[in-house]
């Protein structure tokens, strides 16, 4: 959990110690905290600061005075409410135990009896609350708390203080009174004024969902949801599950209807109701009976023939083509402060092509999820998805998965907090895909593509071992069958694959990579280059019928032969474009950030770039997609010599009297560290024996006794080794929490290296090989730390997109003294995984890699509405 911004435990240390963060929702974020004066824990409950902007403190905390007085067993009570450093808070009790969504997302549906028995308590509650004027506004299973079995009722009234506080302003903060699966129809209309019948409605909702497993309306997006919930036609619960009584099924439906004056007067009434075994409401039929005829038999007989007739002649209005939907083209743009970031695929679409959820990063939130609905221009974070990589849209559009911290997480969009469905093993750069088999596909180091239920559970390989190396999954819409790449040495080279989830068959389709299916009946997948292009495909028989047609060029290519684009059914496109990640020009960076170009003739690929110790010679990996070799570039003879060939060599590290070059090579189906003299007199050794999780970014010690590195699919620990096959390796760092990208200062006694234990990836130092704790260096937001030679400084690239310099103290205790912009890093090549820049000898330049557009900022994301139009025009149906 992240941890509370530092000025709010300050403002409040006299009263509360805050602890740690506990969820965030649509309006507040919670933390856990220590009540000093009464020493209690306490729930701290504080509104999101643009909600807080427009409410103003002072009517807020008038308003909500009102709730403070309610004294109920099934409600939670408000101990406190303030204002601290423009922050607005309000305090209530820590209750040990799980909320009902908890419960749900756990068992699916409750027993009758459980479900009923906290319905009643919860409509005892309401009913209190409504006799004292007391609306809550936002029922929902994540209100309800369970404390020893008895639900709580928590939030009551917040949401009419927020209202009544707000007045007509509520528009300005980008939010909506309610969640949408339980907001009334007038709710949904946007009535402001709501009386006890909509809290009636929600807890109708309530007890319908712990019944039936789901809302009574359900949608792909939230404005689908509230279009049912104001013109839908409600399935009952007993249809939906036979063992829920008449009567519950009544009471429910009462609950629900559309205008508030046919529901329950009280909440006390639909108690009565769900206890009363003989209750009835509306129409109820016998199954197998025919009604016979009535007096008014002939007026039904009329309206029939009077439909038929109006069938007849209006039905090739119906029947009769669609005009083709003109293709038009909008550009996302982000407010200052925000940049698409990704290595991966960091996007997708909606199945209904009404929302894009992408990676995001700014100083003041870290890296992220973000909601962009397209009807809307501005984007909201995604609670619970710090750190998240490569969402996935569930089938139904309601829930996303994504790849984060090396696990695999689902959360849904109505602001249930989130799953995690694999706690560990699966990298944040491995693509998702979730299928409507109600599996989630996902990229394992291997490599090989695994699949897991959606709601957890037993996990398992999809593709058979030593068949060769897949890579993003698509799940095609059957149910039967997903696409892959088969990895082959990047872009240029790569297969695409489809795997009969039937029979284990895999059918090489084309060449390419990334392969997404288009309801329009084709494939669509990318090139190296960044071309996008499409061929015919029969879901059926999974085989390409037609040759390919390129659709559009200037597609971004990022690692692994990703790129970055995304299909909805709907035939929405959204794509990022941009410069394929890695290519570029070495250039040295000065402290003015002026710069010049390493050599003029150097083009291409280049990456990782590792300076010499007496600064005469670079070392770089060079290479696409998964084929990268090391290369040694000499800086006086101004010649380029190939030290490793074929396969996946990267991250080069010098030996400290520079006479041999280090690196990371996949070699035998294990990534292990390698070295290789300079001058090119020998063969590679090996330095540290593989594993099958790898090992990468290795660092010698200034006296060449030990490698520093980090183990883990995705750089998980920090180990160190003698550079000798047969030595024991001894953990540095081991934790819950991802630890990598090692760098020592030149005296050998400080490690720097970055994590994301706070919730973000920072900067840090600690002793080394130890023991003694660890000082953080950077603020907002950092990664890639070089320590640099003069040992009295520290580069890394800031949350802001540049680097930075932290000037350091390494005598006798490591002490920050200050931190310095050194340039900007738009239009360099920037990875979380590998720092691509480094320090040169007299600690004056950078040397980086230019690439136009960096990894994540720069370019443009590009949307194409009735992209299939465009589409079949091209390549034909």
């Amino acid at each position: 959990m992240s941890s509370a911004p530092e000025h709010l435990a300050s403002a409040l240390s006299d009263r509360y110690r805050v602890e740690r963060e506990l969820g965030a929702g649509g309006m507040a974020t919670v933390y856990l905290a220590e009540d000093l004066k009464h020493d209690r824990k306490v729930a701290l409950k504080v509104l999101r600061p643009e909600l807080a902007a427009v409410l103003g403190a002072e009517r807020f905390l008038n308003e909500i005075k009102v709730t403070a007085n309610l004294q109920h067993p099934h409600i939670l009570p408000l101990f406190d409410s303030g204002e601290a450093d423009s922050f607005l808070y309000y305090v209530m009790p820590y209750i040990e135990g799980e909320t009902l969504r908890e419960k749900l997302n756990r068992e699916t549906q409750l027993g009758i009896d459980e479900a009923v028995k906290i319905t009643t308590e919860v409509a005892d509650a309401l009913d209190y609350a409504h006799r004292h004027n007391v609306i809550h506004r936002d029922i929902k299973p994540e209100n309800i708390l369970l404390h020893d079995g008895q639900p709580v009722v928590a939030d009551f009234g917040i949401a009419l203080a927020v209202s009544a506080a707000a007045g007509g302003r509520m528009t300005e903060t980008g939010l909506s009174l309610g969640t949408p699966h339980y907001m009334s129809p007038e709710q949904a209309t946007g009535d402001r004024v709501v009386g006890p019948a909509s809290d009636i409605y929600a807890l109708g909702c309530v007890l319908y969902e712990v019944l039936v497993g789901e809302p009574p309306y359900v949608g792909s997006t939230a404005q689908a949801v509230l279009g049912k919930i104001i013109q839908g036609l409600l399935v009952s619960a007993t249809e939906a599950r036979r063992s829920v009584p008449p009567n519950v099924d009544a009471a429910i439906r009462k609950a629900l209807e559309k205008l508030p004056a046919d529901r329950f007067t009280a909440a006390q009434d639909f108690a009565n109701a769900l206890a009363d075994p003989g209750f009835r409401y509306g129409e109820e039929k016998a199954a197998g009976t025919i009604a016979g005829p009535g007096p008014r038999r002939w007026l039904t007989d009329g309206f029939a023939t009077a439909a038929a007739v109006f069938a007849l002649t209006t039905g090739w209005l119906l029947l009769r083509p669609e005009p083709p939907q003109p293709v038009s083209r909008l550009e996302i743009t982000l407010p200052e402060g925000l940049e698409f970031t990704g290595n991966s695929v960091d996007l997708a679409v909606s199945p209904d092509g009404s929302s894009v959820v992408f990676v995001g990063s700014s100083s003041e939130r870290g890296t992220r999820l973000w909601l962009r609905p397209l009807d809307q221009l501005t984007a909201v974070p995604i609670p619970g998805t710090e750190n998240g990589r490569n969402p996935s849209f569930s089938p139904d559009g309601a829930s996303i998965a994504f790849a984060g911290n090396n696990s695999l997480r689902t959360v849904s969009l109505t602001g249930a907090p989130p799953l995690t469905i694999v706690s560990s093993g699966v990298p944040d750069f491995g693509v998702l895909a979730w299928g409507a088999d109600g599996m989630i596909y996902f990229w394992r180091p291997g490599p090989a593509i695994w699949r897991v239920p959606e709601s957890g559970g037993e996990q398992e390989e999809v593709t058979t071992p030593g068949e060769g190396s897949y890579a993003l999954p698509e799940a095609l819409p059957n149910g039967r069958a997903i696409l892959l790449t088969r990895d082959l040495g990047g872009p240029t080279e790569d297969e695409i694959a489809a795997l009969s989830l039937e029979t284990g068959e895999i059918r090489t389709l084309l060449q390419g990579a990334m392969a997404r299916y288009a309801h329009s009946g084709h494939i669509v997948y990318a090139s190296g280059e960044g071309t996008l292009l499409a061929a015919p495909f029969d879901l059926d028989r999974l085989e390409v019928t037609g040759p390919s047609r390129a659709l559009l060029e200037g597609v971004r290519v990022n690692a692994f032969s990703s790129s970055q684009f995304a299909l909805s059914e709907t035939g929405v496109l959204v794509y990022r474009t941009g410069a394929a990640l890695g290519t570029g020009v070495p250039v040295w960076v000065d402290r003015d950030g002026s710069e010049e170009l390493l050599d003029p003739t150097l083009t291409g690929d280049f990456g990782a770039p590792a300076i010499s110790p007496d600064g005469s010679k670079v070392a770089f990996e060079h290479g696409l997609g998964s084929t990268r070799d090391i290369w040694i570039y000499d800086l006086d003879q101004e010649t380029s010599s190939r030290l490793t060939f074929g396969g996946t060599n990267v991250r080069p590290f010098w030996s400290p009297d520079g006479s041999e070059v280090g690196f990371s090579s996949a070699r035998e189906g294990l990534n292990a560290l390698y070295a290789r003299p300079a001058d090119l007199s020998g063969e590679a050794r090996l330095l540290v024996a593989g594993e099958a999780e790898g090992l990468h970014d290795a660092v010698w010690t200034p006296d060449g006794r030990w490698l520093v590195y980090e183990t883990g699919s995705t750089g998980t620990d920090l180990l160190y080794a003698a550079p000798d096959p047969d030595s024991t390796p001894v953990v540095l760092l081991d934790t819950p929490f991802t630890e990598d990208q090692p760098s020592l200062s030149p005296n050998g006694r400080w490690l720097a290296y970055q994590s994301n234990e706070s919730g973000r990836t920072e900067v840090y130092v600690r002793p080394f090989p130890g023991p003694g704790g660890r000082t953080q260096v950077s603020a907002g937001g950092a990664q890639n730390p070089v320590w640099a030679p003069n040992g009295r400084e520290i580069f890394y690239l800031a949350g802001d997109n540049s680097w930075t310099v932290a000037t350091v103290q390494t005598d006798p205790e490591f002490a920050v003294q200050s931190r310095d912009r050194f340039a900007s890093a738009e239009g360099f090549h920037t990875d979380v995984f590998t720092p691509h820049f480094d320090v040169s000898p007299n600690d004056q330049h950078l040397l980086a890699i230019r690439t136009g557009p960096s990894s994540g900022a720069g370019g443009r994301t590009v949307v194409v509405l009735n992209f299939f139009e465009e589409l079949k025009a091209k390549v034909g149906n």
